[in-house]
Order: structure tokens, then C-alpha cells, then sequence
């Protein structure tokens, strides 16, 4: 019977694929070379013990790729699952589950069925020995280890397996010969297409349920398989899509409470007394304003900027101040709540006792093969190699001087904006001020509004031309630092991408909160940047406007570039070299062509996954104060950020290598930092970016009308100055209307006082009051924060009970197994005494001893 191409078994049909080489058999220069090493390294593959099965060039879909098939034999699994500590079921789990929610009645619609939630029993399990095998549940070995444990083990001989020596150096290692080009192509297989169950009953089309119940957009309301993702893909794709998926669920509290308070501000836009004031011909269209650029600028009437000033209320409002109050609340609540939720699937998944060492913490392959040096380690006694303190000092100096250059980098990008506004604020001034065709929008569009759409889109642009250069940065940064281990290197390059990342996305965002507006000086004595650009001012209506249209900019844009790079780049390739292919008939198009010519996920896929979110949680926690839309903007790419996820990971993608992980790593701690970070900013922005501070100030000492206290406040908040006073470099060239005086945005006193424009005394009340906000809203939500903290336990107390009662039953039952053994051995040898045995042994042979 002719075997089916898409079969995931040797040509026999009972030895599983447990992973697949691919090379391009070409006559070019190197193909001795490559020959030769692919030789060698196939050859010590077999004397580790693995299979081969090779397919010839004229036998794949266009002639021209030769793959390699691997299998691990039984021998092998069980040899480097004791090296690798692999944990295997010993006993069904008795413990009763926990009580049914009441609410599990309402909730059925979003469950999956329990086969896909939970596709194999929970065990008791111990981590593998082959002394032990009687003790394990093993009822056929070639199902006994998953298929992505058995493509783990093989990786991880991969990995290590020497393929010859060159330039009196050892060489070895799968990523080498990919990096050389002796390979093409080296990963597992999916067990089945995407889009129908395999033909083979023995498969169990894992691939195809996945995509039925968790890959489709369709099924956004549902729940995630997240037992079935970590059995097909590993624990940590598995732990990514459960923190990604507790961060959506916890993002809808906050999307709800901050669409409340952007609701609070729409209705409350015809109260806006500010708004009502710059609004009426009487108020606004009477108080003349000073001009916005030297010399080419007007004066202009207040009521100009009046729709501005009404869409400001949108998100300056009392709302404002709750909102970031409570956001500092629900973060702390996220960040414990995931730790509970982290602590239930470390105990679920087997994870509880997983030690770093056992993955993470091995030596890189590149480090063992780049130190030459050799030292005994303390704790094995056995030499290992390392790398001198001199060449350690080296790297980290040249690797700190880069990281600084590139931080200077996007420094200089994001003062090159800077300048950018302010040159180009001008024209607009000046073009929307002498310019009929402008003027039915001109109260919508102010010369503030639309240098800050456009000096946004330039900058996003900049953005993602900057992450192109130094993703590439970061990475050769971190290669030539040679890391000890994988764990090193992960937080390594985590801590310099996210660096590069922070500075890069929320620079703009700091620009426009913190330092825009507040160092313009005054008519007569404006400041300049290089003695040439003067500084901007923010709009009458408030700076806060300008920093939500920055953030909307930048947080969508990125949001919807991010998910055209997932998705459609990834879909065109595939589609691109797949075109022929698709004609094909199954027996010419194999399972292993099918995956080679899908798109590779690469051992950093799961890194840049969680750096764009985490870049995400910034947006909506250090400047949510200014825009409280923002969680549910996130809430909605989020669930659609889910099912993009998934699909490109199932059907775009090829199986990637199965990982453990027990948490999100050093991302957490990342979290925390920006929680705590988030608090200091909002607190600010609520103080200086927006008017809350001067208003309270005017309504408890400034303000005479009792009836409606806050009128009259925009005449106060805007100060005199003479005409006459302006020196020939500020001084427009047009003053028609002949005015004596303008007004412009700030407390000082008028010319006619004796301490003319100085601050007034008012300037120091509201400055001490914003300072007097700051530490006592930092104060309350710290305290709120860290009693929240506290009151809510790590680990729940089901999960402690259930950890200790699962360690006392897996120590009952290997005790009883040694027991047993021990006594076999007794009654076996006779006469044998308990000379030579150790002190667990001597305690077991004493008790069985009786027996025989």
C-alpha cells in the first residue's frame, strides 16, 4: 500500500517524524564542505541514537530540497528525559476538584467542550529514571512522551550533536550549520493540515482542533484551550497565551470604567463653563490674543480655538482624576490576580518544582564553543568553560557604548520633531491666519492641532524606522556579550529591547506632558530652542488634547502596523511559496514540504509578542490620565491580538521547538516598574498637563460669583501684556486694528504693576498646589497599592493545600516502589546484610526485612 504524503510517520508507518532537516543539494563552491559536515553530523545523530530516514531531491515538490527525517528511539527518550528532568505520570490525581462556580450556568456559552479544555487526565507525576520504569504509567511506549516532549529531547540532542572540527576549533550545534547554510531548515512537524483531520487514525489531528476551536476570529468569545496549547506547543507558548489572555479579561473592567468617564465628560461639554466662556463673542471673541509666531503672526480672537476648547472637557474633567486613581488600583489588582493565576497553572502544568537549570539555565552551545578558557566548577567539581573578567569588561563596555549611542539616536530623532513643530508651527500659524479657504475649519483645526497631528504621523514614522535598525542592534549586542546561558540571554536582550523601546515610543509622550508649554516665557522674553526656534505654547484650552491626539496617534498606528505584520506578511509569503504547490496532488506535496514552506517562528516569535504588549500596557497606564479610551482600545485589539496570535501560530507558522517556562520571566518585573511608574506620571499629568490644579485653585480663592463660581476664570488665567513693550524681533508686522494690548496664557502681573510680568503670587499657589496633588495622590495610591498587595496572597489556598498533598502522595508512592524493590532484593540475595547500604536504604531493609 503506498504510504500517504502527508503521513507524520516513517515509510513503515509506525515510527513517528520527531523532527526534519531540509537542505538544498546545489553544486555551488561550498558543496564539498557542506557534504562533509552534513555527513559527520548525521553520522553521530545515528550514534546517539537516533534514526534516520532520508528523501531524495527528485522525490520532494520541485526537485531541488533533500529532507532529512529524525526518530527517537525509546532508548533515547527515556535516556535524556532523566537528563532533562522530564516529569511523567506515576497515578491518576485523586484530589477532588474544586466546587463548581454557580455561575458556571451562565457562563456555558463562552466554554469549549471539555475533550478540547482538557485533553488528557490529570496525573501524579515524578520526573523520569530509568531504574524506575516499572513505577511510571506506561501503556505504549510510543505514546508515553508527547509529541512535543519527544521534539524537545531531540532539539536538545540537535543542539549539541559535534559535526567535525575546523580551524582547530570543535563544531557543533544545528544553529551553526543552519547559520552556514548546510542546512536550510531544521523543525518538527504539525501532525495533520490545518484544515481537515489526518487520514491516519494513530494521529490525533491535535493541529486541526485547534484551529476549529481557538484559531478562528469567530470564536473570539470563547474561552482558550490553554491545556491543549501547552500539550501541543509547549509550556511556554502555553504560559504567553494565558497571560495574554488574563491581561484582556482583566482589561475590560478598565475599558468600562474609563468609557463611563469619557461619557461623563461628553454630557457634561454644555456645563463647561471655560468652554462656554472662549465660546461667547462677548468673552472669548472680545479678549485679543498675542501671536503665536514672531513677526509673520496676527493677533487673534480667543473664540478662534473654541471647538478645541469644548473637545478638551472630553477628557479634562473631574472623571480625569478618578480614572487615574483607579487605574493605579487595577494594575496592582492585575499584577496580583496573574500572580495567583500563574501559581494555579505551575501546580496544573507540572511546573511547581521546575528549576531553571533544567532548560534555562544549561550552557548556551555558542558560549561553550567561544570560551576557550576552562575553570572547575565549585558546586559539580567538573571544568566548565568560561570567560575572562578582562574580555567580560570589553564586551559590556563596547555593548554600553552602543546602547548609549542608539538611546542618543532616538533622543536626537525625537528633538529633530521638536524642531520640526516648532518650525512648522509657525507657517501653520501663519497660513491659517491668512487664509479665506481655511476659515469654515480653522475653529476646528488650530495651528496647535494640526502641527501635533502631523508632527505625530512624522514621528511614528520615525518610530518604526528606528525598531527596524535596532532590533537588528540588540540582538548582535547580546551575541557579542556571549551570554552563559539561555535565561541570561533572554533578559539580556528583553532588557535592552525594551530600553530601546521605551525611549523610542513614549519619548513624544513625555515631550508633550511634561515639557511643552511649560518653558515658552513670555511676550518680550520668549524662549528658543538653539537660539532660533521659539518653544510652543499649548492651545488656551489646555496641553492635555494635544497629549491625547499624540497617544491615539501612536498607540493605534502601532496597533494596527503590528497586526499587518503578524498577520498579512506572514499569509503573502506562505501564499507566494505555496502557489504551485497547492495544485499539487497530496502524494507529490508531503507533510514535511507543507511545513518547510511555511514561515519559521524563531526562538525570539514569543519574545517580540510580549514586547508589544508590554509596550502596550505602558500607553494605557504611564499616560491614561489623558485619555481614558485608551484600555479600550486595547480591550478590542487585544481580543482580536488573541486570534491573530493563534492563527498565524497554527497555520502560518511552523511547530516551534517545545519549551518549559513556570512565569512570564523577567517581563513581570517589567510590569512592576512601570506600575509604579505609572502612578508618579498620571499624577503629574493630572497636576501639570491639565487645567484641574488652576481651576480648583480659582474656585476655592479666586472666584466672587457664588451662582456660577467658575465664571470668569479664562480672564484670570490669562495675563496683560502692552503692545508696545514687544521688541523688534517678536513685534508683528500688522496691527491693523490698532490694539493696545493682548493677552496670552500664564499668572503674571500687568504693566502697570510695579513688579510688571513677574510671576504673581497666584502662579506660586496653584505651583505649590499641584505640588501638594502630586504627593499626596502618589501617597494614597502607593498605600491603596501595597495594602492591596498584601491582602492578596500569592498563591491561593487551594493550590498551597493541593501542592503539599500531591508532594506527600508522590513521596508515599515512591517510598512503597523502593519499598517493594528493596524487598525483592532481600528475599532474592538471602543472607544479605545492611553493611553497605545508606541510611534511606538502611530504614527501608529494616522494615522489609522481616518478610523473608
Amino acid at each position: 500500500i503506498h504510504q500517504s504524503k502527508d503521513s507524520i510517520f516513517f515509510r513503515d508507518g509506525v515510527r513517528r517524524i520527531d523532527f526534519v532537516l531540509a537542505y538544498v543539494d546545489d553544486l555551488n563552491k561550498e558543496w564539498e564542505k557542506k557534504l562533509e559536515r552534513r555527513k559527520e553530523f548525521e553520522r553521530n545523530l545515528e550514534n546517539a541514537g537516533l534514526k534516520l530516514e532520508r528523501e531524495d531531491k527528485k522525490e520532494s515538490e520541485d526537485g531541488k530540497i533533500c529532507f532529512v527525517k529524525i526518530h527517537a528511539t525509546w532508548d533515547v527518550l527515556i535516556t535524556y528525559a532523566e537528563v532533562l528532568n522530564i516529569k511523567v505520570p506515576i497515578k491518576e490525581n485523586d484530589i477532588p476538584s474544586t466546587v463548581e462556580n454557580p455561575l458556571d450556568c451562565m457562563l456555558a456559552p463562552l466554554r469549549l467542550p471539555e475533550k478540547v479544555m482538557h485533553p488528557e487526565p490529570d496525573y501524579f507525576t515524578a520526573p523520569f529514571s530509568r531504574d524506575k520504569q516499572e513505577l511510571y504509567l506506561i501503556n505504549d511506549e510510543s505514546t508515553f512522551f508527547s509529541p512535543s516532549m519527544r521534539n524537545r529531547i531531540v532539539n536538545y540532542i540537535l543542539t549539541r550533536c559535534p559535526y567535525g572540527t575546523e580551524e582547530g576549533k570543535k563544531k557543533f550545534g544545528i544553529k551553526r550549520l543552519l547559520n552556514n547554510g548546510t542546512y536550510s531548515a531544521a523543525y518538527p512537524l504539525h501532525d495533520c493540515q490545518y484544515w481537515k483531520k489526518a487520514n491516519d487514525p494513530n494521529c490525533e489531528s491535535e493541529r486541526y482542533t485547534l484551529y476549529m476551536e481557538w484559531a478562528r476570529f469567530l470564536r473570539f468569545y470563547k474561552e482558550q484551550p490553554l491545556d491543549l496549547i501547552r500539550k501541543y506547543y509547549g509550556e511556554k507558548i502555553g504560559i504567553y497565551f494565558a497571560w495574554l489572555g488574563f491581561y484582556t479579561e482583566m482589561l475590560f473592567l478598565a475599558a468600562v470604567v474609563g468609557l463611563i468617564c469619557f461619557l461623563y465628560g461628553l454630557f457634561t461639554m454644555d456645563e463647561n463653563m471655560s468652554s462656554k466662556e472662549i465660546c461667547d463673542p462677548a468673552i472669548g471673541g472680545e479678549i485679543i490674543m498675542c501671536p503665536l509666531c514672531d513677526q509673520d503672526c496676527e493677533y487673534w480672537r480667543l473664540n478662534t480655538t473654541c471647538e478645541s476648547s469644548q473637545y478638551s472637557h472630553l477628557f479634562d474633567n473631574v472623571a480625569t482624576l478618578f480614572f487615574a486613581i483607579f487605574m493605579g488600583i487595577w494594575v496592582t489588582l492585575f499584577l496580583e490576580f496573574w500572580k495567583r493565576r500563574q501559581a494555579r497553572l505551575k501546580y496544573e502544568w507540572d511546573l511547581v518544582d521546575f528549576e531553571e537549570e533544567q532548560q534555562q539555565l544549561q550552557l548556551r552551545p555558542e558560549y561553550e564553543a567561544k570560551c576557550t578558557h576552562k575553570k572547575k566548577n565549585p558546586v559539580t567539581q567538573e571544568m566548565e568553560p568560561y570567560l575572562p573578567i578582562t574580555s567580560q569588561a570589553v564586551r559590556f563596555c563596547i555593548s554600553g557604548t552602543t546602547v548609549l549611542f542608539w538611546v542618543s539616536l532616538i533622543i536626537a530623532s525625537m528633538i529633530a520633531v521638536i524642531v520640526y513643530r516648532l518650525a512648522v508651527y509657525a507657517a501653520f500659524a501663519s497660513l491659517m491666519e491668512n487664509t479665506q479657504t481655511l476659515q469654515p475649519i480653522s475653529g476646528l483645526l488650530t495651528p496647535q492641532l494640526a502641527t501635533s497631528v502631523t508632527a505625530s504621523c512624522l514621528n511614528f514614522v520615525i518610530i518604526m524606522i528606528l525598531n527596524f535598525l535596532y532590533e537588528r542592534i540588540a540582538i548582535w549586542i547580546t551575541d557579542m556579550e556571549i551570554p552563559r546561558t539561555h535565561m541570561e540571554y533572554e533578559n539580556r536582550l528583553t532588557m535592552k529591547m525594551f530600553l530601546f523601546q521605551f525611549v523610542n515610543y513614549y519619548s513624544s509622550c513625555f515631550y508633550v506632558a511634561f515639557f511643552k508649554g511649560k518653558f515658552v516665557g513670555y511676550p518680550g522674553a520668549y524662549t528658543y530652542m538653539f537660539n532660533r526656534w521659539r518653544n510652543e505654547e499649548c492651545d488656551p484650552a489646555g496641553c492635555l488634547i494635544e497629549l491625547t491626539t499624540q497617544l491615539t496617534i501612536v498607540m493605534a498606528g502601532k496597533q494596527i502596523w503590528g497586526n499587518i505584520q503578524e498577520a498579512i506578511v506572514p499569509w503573502i509569503c506562505n501564499w507566494w511559496g505555496r502557489r504551485k504547490a497547492r495544485n499539487n496532488p497530496e502524494n507529490l506535496y508531503s507533510r514535511w514540504e507543507q511545513d518547510h514552506d511555511l514561515q519559521t517562528f524563531g526562538a525570539l516569535g514569543l519574545f517580540y509578542e510580549y514586547l508589544e504588549m508590554v509596550i502596550q500596557f505602558g500607553f494605557i497606564t504611564l499616560f491614561v490620565a489623558s485619555f481614558p479610551l485608551a484600555p479600550l482600545l486595547a480591550l478590542m485589539n487585544n481580543i482580536l491580538e488573541i486570534r491573530v496570535d493563534s492563527w498565524k501560530l497554527t497555520t502560518q507558522y511552523r511547530r516551534p521547538v517545545a519549551a518549559k517556562a513556570h512565569s512570564i520571566g523577567v517581563w513581570q518585573e517589567i510590569l512592576n516598574g512601570m506600575a509604579i511608574l505609572s502612578v508618579v506620571t498620571n499624577a503629574f499629568i493630572v497636576a501639570f498637563t491639565s487645567d484641574m490644579i488652576p481651576r480648583l485653585v480659582y474656585y476655592y480663592t479666586a472666584s466672587e460669583n457664588e451662582d456660577s463660581p467658575m465664571s470668569g476664570y479664562i480672564n484670570n488665567s490669562l495675563s496683560v501684556f502692552q503692545i508696545s513693550d514687544f521688541p523688534d524681533r517678536n513685534k508683528p508686522k500688522l496691527n491693523p486694528e490698532n490694539f493696545v494690548i493682548c493677552r496670552y496664557r500664564d499668572y503674571r502681573y500687568p504693566p502697570d504693576h510695579e513688579k510688571k510680568y513677574l510671576h504673581s503670587m497666584q502662579f506660586w499657589h496653584i505651583l505649590a498646589a499641584k505640588l501638594a496633588f502630586i504627593i499626596i495622590m502618589e501617597h494614597v495610591v502607593f498605600i491603596v497599592k501595597f495594602f492591596v498587595a498584601w491582602m492578596i496572597p500569592d498563591v491561593p489556598a487551594d493550590v498551597k493545600a493541593k501542592i503539599k498533598r500531591e508532594k506527600y502522595l508522590t513521596q508515599k508512592i515512591l517510598y512503597e516502589y523502593e519499598f517493594e524493590k528493596l524487598k525483592e532484593r532481600l528475599c532474592q540475595g538471602g543472607n544479605v546484610t545492611l553493611k553497605g547500604l545508606t541510611g534511606y536504604d538502611k530504614v527501608i531493609a529494616t522494615k522489609a526485612s522481616p518478610c523473608c
